[in-house]
Order: structure tokens, then C-alpha cells, then sequence
């Protein structure tokens, strides 16, 4: 979900494990040369998803951390090109640590600009929150600095091999 600290934990994670680190927006951003707000008003969020599948196609397998926009999901094709990839990891918050973090954060959210962006985000987290956990790995992040969610994701990572 939006919010949460993927991209924050992600390139932790790939420092800890020393792997690649890749973000599905910033690589879209960089294809298409704006940044993420700008495709969701251009070409609307059906079209910015299109954009997001195509670019999950693209992706090879390799030892890399990737972290996606919160909205990947909703696409079942994604599941099929996450798990392609590797294995999927949810870092779950509560609607009130996101809200927390939306409201200090300075970036734009196009799925947040509406008048009552708090129902909005509690509303996202109940019709995703069954496709979120359809992840191979679920970590309930709880308060933690980026430092220490990476590390307890590297172990669970660790965990789940053996």
C-alpha cells in the first residue's frame, strides 16, 4: 500500500542483501519521462496501469529487491509477472501508521487528491488488503526504522528458504 515505506525498506533490503535495488515507478517515470502524478492525470489510471504491466513483462528475473507502486495489484496478470520475478513480500501497516506517514510525506498521491483523502485510503486498504495478502510473505510493520524493517525482511527472507 502506498505509503508504507516500500521504497524506503526496498533499498535497504537490497544494501543488507547486496542485490539490485529497482522501483516500478521510477523506471516508469524514467520510460516515459514524467513523473508518477503527471501519468495518472495524462493518461488516467487505467492507461498508468497498462504502462505498470508492460513494464512488470519486460522485467528479467534476477537477484534484485523490487519495489512497485501499492496499486499493482489489482491486476490478477501481475500476480503471474510478480511470481515470475521472485517472491513477494506485503509489508502491511495499519490504515493509521499510513495516514501518519501520508500526511508528514511531501509527495503527491494522484489516488489521494479528493477532498477526504483519509476515506480514501481506508477504503483502498479494504478492497486490497485480500489481494495484498496474497503475498508469499506477509511482515506487519510496527513502528519500525527503515534500518530495522530491512533487517527483519532480509531474515524473514532467510526464514522462508530454509
Amino acid at each position: 500500500m502506498m505509503g508504507v515505506g516500500k521504497s524506503a525498506v526496498g533499498r535497504a533490503l537490497a544494501v543488507r542483501s547486496e542485490r539490485e535495488y529497482l522501483d516500478t515507478d521510477f523506471l516508469l517515470q524514467h520510460k516515459l519521462g514524467r513523473p508518477v502524478s503527471q501519468l495518472f492525470h495524462i493518461y488516467g489510471e487505467s492507461a498508468f496501469r497498462d504502462h505498470e504491466t508492460a513494464l512488470l513483462r519486460d522485467l528479467q528475473p534476477q537477484l534484485a529487491v523490487v519495489a512497485t507502486g501499492g496499486g499493482i495489484v489489482v491486476r490478477p496478470d501481475n500476480w503471474v509477472e510478480l511470481r515470475r520475478l521472485g517472491r513477494v513480500m506485503y509489508l502491511r501497516a495499519t490504515v493509521e501508521d499510513i495516514i501518519g506517514r501520508l500526511t508528514e510525506s511531501k509527495k503527491r498521491r494522484p489516488l489521494l487528491e479528493v477532498e477526504n483523502w483519509q476515506d480514501r485510503i481506508v477504503t483502498l486498504m479494504a478492497e486490497r488488503e485480500a489481494l495484498y495478502q496474497q503475498a508469499d510473505l506477509v511482515m506487519q510493520l510496527s513502528g519500525d526504522e527503515i534500518e530495522g524493517a530491512a533487517e527483519r525482511a532480509y531474515a524473514l527472507f532467510c526464514e522462508d528458504k530454509a
